[in-house]
């Protein structure tokens, strides 16, 4: 007893003043799990950027291939876009967990600087009383069961002084990791604001290029030419792909040719059809003078004049039988509503359904954007019946048309 008791109190006094002297080094941080995916979105940005800068070399140098150009930079964009939204969002989250361990910190420090007053006291404690200290209290007892009373609180008190030393320990690990967490922090918002920085003056290149490579059309009467040729057989090829769609299976593997789950036919909505989106018609069906090219067009469907990122909704029920990029229209969605009727919504910013998805009236399946448009934000929109196309104007309700201006 007399020799283990003097070296547990040199031992706690050592412990004690190495935990007040310093504090001890954080772990190592572990390894990003998220790198792998950060490097495959870097790779499919970079991809992105250097398809539209081939695309558009081709254009520059041929003279045609607008659409392929056009199409290659609204990609482009959209991976920019997609890249800075996850900035945006790394950098919010970041800076939220700064404020939650910063908040955390003068708790921290408080319940360490406790800790040290309490273990300081004991060390001041344990000095006084000298390493005969506990001898002598044992060799007091009057009879040996208070010297076994003596002993088990020697014993209480020593592993009161075992617990105290790793509590503070504990606290001292505790605040250093989140101050070192909290440093990570920081740095990761920073490096996120960074990048976000970074692509907002990227995305502002990318869309001056494309009102460059418009401008360059709209001066050149060759490039006017060559780029009707190459809208009318983009309307051609989504005419055939309408028509296709009417003849082949659901994308779902079995599955019967879509039809609408709506209780009532499409073809009974005639006139009663709410808008897509609330925006005037600032073009109509038919045979047009196009206001770019300044020459006679057929134009298959009405063009809205809606701001970026308003919502796009369904007119009636039905089954997504495209979603996606399709070219001379860009982010594009045709709508199966059953005995081959199709609603066609193009120019989007974003797609928010998938091929197959069942939608219902009034669902928001994407926003305006300005993908594949020659004129700016807005939105594109067709009825068809089988591979015809029909006046959407027909269909829709009066109440919800309203002309530009």
């Amino acid at each position: 007893m007399r020799c283990g008791i003097p070296a547990l109190l040199v031992a706690l006094a050592l412990a004690a003043a190495n935990a007040l002297a310093r504090a001890e080094e954080a772990p190592a941080a572990a390894p990003d799990a998220a790198l792998a995916p950060r490097v495959r979105e870097l790779e499919g940005l970079r991809r992105a950027i250097e398809e539209r800068r081939r695309r558009v070399e081709a254009f520059e140098r041929e003279q045609s291939g607008l659409l392929d150009a056009l199409e290659a930079i609204d990609r482009a964009v959209a991976e920019l876009e997609a890249d800075a939204a996850r900035r945006r969002h790394e950098a919010d989250e970041a800076a939220a967990r700064v404020r939650g361990l910063e908040s955390q910190l003068p708790d921290l420090e408080a319940r360490l600087a406790r800790t040290r007053r309490a273990m300081s006291a004991r060390v001041v404690a344990l000095y006084k009383t000298g390493e005969l200290g506990p001898a002598q209290v044992l060799f007091a007892a009057e009879s040996l069961r208070d010297l076994l009373e003596r002993v088990d609180a020697l014993g209480r008190l020593l592993a009161h002084d075992r617990v105290l030393v790793e509590r503070f320990r504990a606290d001292q690990r505790a605040l250093d990791g989140a101050r070192s967490a909290s440093r990570e922090a920081q740095a990761r918002q920073v490096e996120a604001a960074a990048q976000l920085a970074e692509r907002g003056v990227e995305l502002t290149r990318e869309r001056a290029g494309k009102q460059e490579l418009l401008a360059s059309v709209g001066s050149d009467r060759a490039r006017e030419r060559a780029a009707l040729g190459e809208l009318e057989g983009a309307a051609r090829a989504l005419e055939e792909t309408v028509a296709r769609l009417g003849e082949a299976p659901s994308a779902v593997a079995g599955r019967a040719p879509a039809a609408s789950p709506a209780a009532v036919s499409f073809a009974s909505l005639r006139g009663r059809l709410p808008a897509p989106v609330d925006a005037p018609v600032v073009r109509g069906f038919g045979r047009q003078v196009d206001a770019q090219f300044h020459t006679q067009v057929l134009h298959k469907g009405i063009d809205f004049g809606a701001p970026l990122g308003a919502d796009v909704r369904a007119v009636a029920s039905g089954r997504v039988r495209f979603a996606g990029w399709f070219r001379g229209y860009g982010r594009l969605v045709i709508l199966d509503h059953g005995d081959r009727f199709y609603t066609v919504c193009g120019h989007l910013g974003d797609v928010l359904v998938r091929v197959d998805d069942e939608v219902a009236a009034g669902q928001v399946i994407g926003t305006v954007g300005d993908t594949g448009s020659l004129s700016g934000p807005g939105l594109y929109f067709e009825v068809r019946q089988g591979g015809d196309a029909v006046d959407p104007v027909a269909w829709l309700r009066r109440d919800q048309l309203r002309p530009a201006g």
